[in-house]
């Protein structure tokens, strides 16, 4: 074979390899993330992963939880740690750097917001109502306007809003608990941070009075 075959023989192999390199590589929208043949972004992390969780379309508005069981199964209240992120309205139980759960919450209202800091468990109480925000009933037992004791008109009575699994983080009413949370994904409380009832349980079982929660902004 001539020096002119031998050359073309090597270029005729690195264009097919270049066009296999081509065929194999997914295709992608203008911000550079992969979709498919109708244009619809794809996530490319295994199912079932973290990396996945975070890469769908919906996060961190979801109001899906993530779990990894096997970690969650070796954490216990000597090796956690909450974070909240205040931006993203998402719950994090954590083991070291390593996230146990991610979860939805809602956070304080701007009138009342949820104040961003570094705290520790105050006070832990699973059967938890509020002192200061809740029902008003009349003399007659109907529900009236109002929500504070303050409300409340002559032999009426207050009902304060169930709090539930309800971990203390100021001495001022701020704490972590279940609470409603808007599928809108909004803040929504009166500065407390509401978390999911299928979740919180979870955390406090995992959680001591001491255990760090950072709240993030």
């Amino acid at each position: 074979m001539n020096s002119s075959s031998s050359l073309l023989s090597i270029l005729a192999s690195v264009l097919a390899l270049v066009l296999a390199s081509c065929a194999n590589k997914p295709a992608t929208g203008a911000d550079g993330k992969p979709i498919d043949s109708a244009g619809k972004p794809v996530n490319p992390f295994p199912p079932g992963t973290y990396d996945h969780f975070k890469a769908e379309p919906d996060y961190p508005k979801t109001m899906k939880v993530w779990k990894n069981e096997e970690l969650l199964s070796t954490t216990n209240d000597s090796n956690s740690r909450i974070v909240i992120s205040l931006p993203i309205q998402r719950g994090f139980l954590m083991r070291g750097e390593e996230v146990v759960i991610d979860y939805p919450v809602s956070s304080g209202v701007p009138s009342r917001p949820t104040p961003p800091g570094n705290y520790k468990i105050l006070e832990k109480i699973v059967d938890k109502s509020s002192n200061s925000y809740g029902r008003v009933f009349d003399a007659e037992g109907n529900q009236v306007d109002g929500e504070t004791p303050k409300d409340v008109p002559e032999g009426g009575k207050f009902v304060g809003a169930s709090m539930n699994y309800w971990m203390r983080l100021t001495w001022d009413g701020v704490g972590h608990h279940i609470g409603p949370i808007p599928r809108s994904r909004r803040a929504a409380s009166h500065a407390c941070i509401r978390g999911p009832s299928a979740v919180m349980p979870t955390v406090y079982g995992k959680v001591k009075v001491g255990t760090p929660v950072s709240v993030e902004e």
